[in-house]
């Protein structure tokens, strides 16, 4: 499915990036994330494999590139496989 999609707040809380889902929406909604470089205000938003994720998490900021499409919220193993990072070491 080239054109499966999945809401940005869903992904971020399946992928284990936040504690809660709504803690992405938050996120999303101030405006302090960005997909594939354009801000977006919408916990709605549609996040796709290949999609470039950037946000601020605690003191650094994330750079993530989306892999797959998590199907629930497993094992932070599971999770980590859904996503690339992208940081600078």
């Amino acid at each position: 499915m080239a054109d499966a999609m999945m809401r940005l707040d869903r992904f971020l809380w399946f992928c284990r990036l936040t504690k809660t889902r709504e803690r992405a929406q938050e996120l999303a909604v101030e405006g302090r994330l960005r997909i594939d470089g354009r801000p977006i205000d919408r916990a709605h938003a549609p996040v796709r494999v290949g999609n470039i994720l950037t946000f601020a998490q605690g003191a650094r900021v994330r750079v993530i590139r989306v892999e797959a499409l998590p199907i629930r919220r497993g094992p932070a193993p599971e999770a980590q496989g859904c996503y690339q990072d992208l940081e600078t070491r």
